[in-house]
């Protein structure tokens, strides 16, 4: 017989979280995790967790120092009240843009991260199109990799048909945009462009045709929407129809919004792996990845297959 299956969240996300736990039928765990009047984080898990299968939902998105503090602290309390299996459950993984030295002198911040998190305590971690797939190596704990395509692809099915191009918004992510067109039966693009400086995209130009058709901009994250303006600018100067963006996750950092709101995009889908509040932008819509999460942790739970979820 398995272990009691236990969920727990930090504040990060709260409100995925419940969603996931109201799929599974299971109450959330119970914890405080608050702050010392000086700012440390104070964490008491508030049941038992002895012997327990848990997992505990924390995105490291912003503020990400706080919330990567407040996993590791929470990491540290649920290993120390004896559970047999702790998962980390990161929807968002922070850092995961430092993946290797790209100047001298400089660190690799997302093996930093894997480090702390296994080392506080997580025997097993589960996160959502990690910006670099190399990533899961850096971990010496297992590691389970799910994709929101599913989620996404559902969406896009009800809005486009087999006459839009899925748009790669740099070489980077053409092997991203194939793996969707192939799906949608559909033909693919590609931004040029150029990077002068970190968060600043210059497009030189469009490869593909895109002319009097629909477009689909797909990537993994919006971070300032710099990237995303300028490929909606070049979309719409060779005459593109509707133009919409689709992303796992949503950072929106600086002046995303408001260059979301100048900008040539009709729609831009993204999912709920980072809160946000009642400031996003008329042209967003967040869609859930709970019920992915949620059959990701109970196949876990019982041992079941978790990659078979995206065959």
């Amino acid at each position: 017989m398995s272990s009691v299956l236990k969920i727990f969240t930090g504040n990060s996300n709260i409100k995925l979280a419940e969603q996931v736990v109201r799929r599974l039928d299971v109450p959330l765990g119970r914890a405080n995790v608050g702050r010392f009047s000086d700012g440390e984080i104070n964490v008491t898990i508030g049941e038992n967790v002895r012997a327990s299968d848990v997992f505990l939902i924390q995105s490291t998105s912003s503020p990400a120092n706080e919330n990567i503090m407040e996993l590791l602290v929470m990491l540290d309390a649920l290993r120390r009240a004896s559970a047999e299996q702790i998962t980390a459950v990161i929807p968002y993984y922070g850092y995961a843009r430092q993946d290797r030295k790209v100047a001298p002198r400089t660190p690799i911040s997302a093996k930093l991260t894997a480090d702390l998190i296994a080392t506080a305590g997580a025997t097993r971690v589960l996160s959502i199109d990690m910006h670099a797939g190399q990533i899961q190596g850096f971990f010496n704990v297992p590691f389970d990799h799910l994709y929101a395509m599913p989620v996404l692809l559902d969406h896009m099915r009800q809005n486009f048909d087999e006459s839009a191009v899925i748009v790669s918004p740099d070489a980077g992510g053409v092997e991203r945009a194939r793996a969707f067109a192939k799906r949608l039966n559909c033909h693919i693009g590609m931004i040029d462009k150029r990077r002068p400086q970190p968060n600043e995209a210059r497009v030189m130009h469009v490869i593909g045709d895109v002319k009097d058709k629909d477009v689909i901009i797909i990537d993994d994250m919006i971070d300032t929407a710099g990237t995303l303006a300028a490929a909606a600018a070049a979309l719409r100067e060779r005459n593109a129809k509707r133009i919409w963006a689709y992303a796992t996750h949503p950072v929106f950092s600086g002046a995303a919004m408001q260059r979301i709101e100048d900008s040539m995009l009709d729609r831009i889908v993204v999912t709920d792996t980072i809160l946000h509040g009642n400031e996003l932008s008329t042209k967003v819509e967040q869609i859930s990845v709970a019920p992915l999460i949620a059959e990701a942790i109970r196949r876990i739970h019982h041992g079941d297959s978790v990659s078979s979820l995206f065959v």
